[in-house]
């Protein structure tokens, strides 16, 4: 009999015990989900992160003590491998854009449907981003501007090419290197050539140009 894979480990960070309550109940039906610990503020939530090295932090973006946009910028360094999804409930598209901008995964709202938020946990886990579908349409309409057929993507070699889809994705330097057999210092060499020609000068910009090429439908 095959083995079951390892279940996706998960801390949960929100200043309200019945949220938390109601997450952990959600998430321990699913097999392939495991609550690990949580946290009520920011502080906390960045502490419990870094003993416990989840795979993914579902994080409030309102947290007292510490916001949730800088536990984000910290959580490279305290926990480089878990990925950080943001439940909410701000629906204005800019706190997505500051979220991706800070190095998050996903961005739900808390009115999310159970299963949009188990889906959302599987995907960014996988390496994925995750945007809460009610927010895509915004997001879309102030991508990039220019034409798909004036853009100089095509000028990118085919590496460069490589590395910026899987930075869109959300994948780390490490991760990326990991996956095409290089150096992480090289990685990071390709996605600043690359970023340079595309004229990119941030990830939030990246990862709109990505939805507007269709790069993260591949």
């Amino acid at each position: 009999m095959s083995e079951q894979p390892e279940a996706i480990t998960v801390v949960i960070a929100d200043d309200h015990a019945v949220v938390r309550a109601g997450l952990q109940l959600l998430l321990e039906r699913e097999p392939d989900i495991h609550v690990v610990g949580e946290a009520a503020d920011g502080h906390e939530a960045l502490d419990v992160v870094q003993q416990l090295q989840p795979d993914v932090l579902l994080l409030d973006i309102s947290m007292p003590g510490l916001g949730g946009l800088t536990v984000l910028s910290r959580l490279q360094t305290a926990a480089p491998h878990t990925r950080a999804l943001v439940l909410t409930m701000h629906s204005d598209e800019e706190y997505a854009r500051q979220v991706l901008a800070s190095g998050g995964a996903g961005y739900i709202l808390k009115q999310s449907a159970d299963e949009v938020v188990v889906a959302a946990i599987r995907q960014v886990h996988h390496g994925q981003l995750y945007v809460d579908s009610s927010l895509m349409g915004t997001l879309l309409s102030d991508i990039i501007p220019t034409q798909i057929s004036a853009d100089p993507w095509d000028e990118l070699s085919e590496r460069e090419q490589e590395v910026i889809a899987l930075v869109a994705w959300g994948y780390t330097s490490q991760e990326i290197a990991e996956k095409l057999f290089l150096s992480a210092n090289t990685v990071d060499t390709y996605r600043a050539r690359a970023m340079h020609k595309l004229g990119l000068r941030s990830r939030v910009q990246l990862v709109r140009y990505a939805v507007a090429r269709g790069l993260l439908n591949e």
